[in-house]
């Protein structure tokens, strides 16, 4: 009976030791990613807009950053948006 107890506290342990090791993984993952690959902002639509030949009006430029935003909920596109 005792060495099944400490067969569930080590794979407790182990448990544990695995879900914050990957926490502080995902972590640095993810903000090396980020430091990479920064996410779009308005300057960056407007000058992909302007290599496009297209004049980047406000408008256009706010309803692609909110379809950037809602992207993953409805799948619409930013070649959906320049183009209409």
């Amino acid at each position: 009976m005792v060495k099944t107890g400490i067969v569930v506290l080590i794979a407790v342990i182990a448990l544990l030791i695995g879900a914050i090791g990957g926490f502080f993984f995902a972590r640095k993952y993810m903000k090396d990613y980020l430091e990479k690959n920064p996410p779009v902002n308005e300057d960056m639509l407007r000058s992909m807009m302007m290599s496009m030949g297209q004049k980047p009006s406000e408008k256009k430029i706010r309803q692609m950053m909110q379809q950037m935003k809602n992207q993953g909920k409805n799948k619409v596109f930013i070649g959906q948006i320049i183009a209409g």
